[in-house]
């Protein structure tokens, strides 16, 4: 049956809730500052990549909003083009490491690059606004980054100043571990898929099915050596073992494929809130 992320998605949403808060709380904290308003897209065209869960969660969501027909493949086009561009920027980007360019410098470089992102429609909105990454719900307050504050240039925030300064990377390191989970459920051959982040673009055009996924079939238990079947099965047990949710039989084919029969677990922030220090 078709694999059920809605345990990670609802997962996810608290912590885009908690992003929301945070800049809130930022923005009440600095009046004034945060340029952040309709029709302003300049995070809109900004470089990042997104996490498995966000990846899925936000395909998941594109293919809600977006059945078949012009606009859907209106926006697939240009995610198809800002694919293109990504791809372009970062083979760059690995020649330069190839010839000795600090790593600083290489992301120095690409910080500066602009793609317009797939989801920003005609009128300089996001047409999935509710469903949008992290990133974009952070972008506009200053931002802790590898130990540096990073202010959005429209901003009123002034180099040197002192303001609350989001550590974005913690919440990055919670998206991480979800999605790592949200792999270690899966009966999937794939075990390092939870550590790949794609950009927005891949994300909406990429087909998570069950091939994409790396799903374990019957035909690849057949052929699997027996200690390594045995092993399998033990993992899902244990995992059905902790799930009460859907009635199916803890270890069967269908409790392994449900991708719902772990309790996904996020940290909270270490010792406080995730904005923390000023800079």
């Amino acid at each position: 049956m078709p694999l059920d992320f809605s345990p990670a998605f609802a997962r996810y949403e608290a912590i885009a809730a908690e992003a929301d808060a945070v800049f809130a709380k930022v923005a009440a904290a600095c009046p004034g500052m945060v340029a952040c308003g309709e029709g302003c897209s300049d995070c809109c065209h900004a470089l990042f990549d997104l996490s498995l869960i966000e990846a899925l969660y936000l395909n998941h969501k594109f293919n809600e909003a977006f059945p078949p027909g012009e606009a859907r493949d209106a926006v697939l086009e240009r995610a198809n083009k800002a694919d293109r561009e990504h791809y372009k920027l970062k083979r760059k980007a690995f020649r330069a490491s190839e010839k000795g360019v600090s790593t600083t410098e290489i992301l120095a470089d690409l910080a500066r690059e602009r793609i317009r992102c797939p989801l920003l429609g005609d009128d300089n909105r996001c047409i999935l606004y509710k469903s949008r990454p992290i990133t974009c719900r952070l972008y506009g307050v200053p931002l802790e980054i590898g130990g540096e504050a990073h202010i959005c240039g429209k901003a009123g925030f002034e180099p040197g100043g002192r303001y609350p300064t989001v550590k974005i990377e913690k919440l990055q390191d919670r998206l991480m571990l979800l999605s790592q989970e949200v792999v270690a459920s899966l009966p999937t051959k794939l075990p390092l898929m939870g550590d790949v982040l794609v950009p927005v673009s891949l994300a909406l055009i990429t087909e998570y099915d069950d091939e994409y996924l790396g799903i374990v079939t019957e035909d690849d238990m057949v052929q699997m050596p027996p200690a390594e079947v045995q092993a399998r099965q033990a993992a899902s047990q244990a995992n059905g073992a902790n799930c009460g949710s859907c009635g199916e039989a803890p270890g069967s084919s269908a409790c392994a494929s449900c991708g719902g029969s772990t309790t996904w677990v996020i940290p909270g922030p270490d010792g406080g809130s995730e904005t923390g220090e000023e800079k």
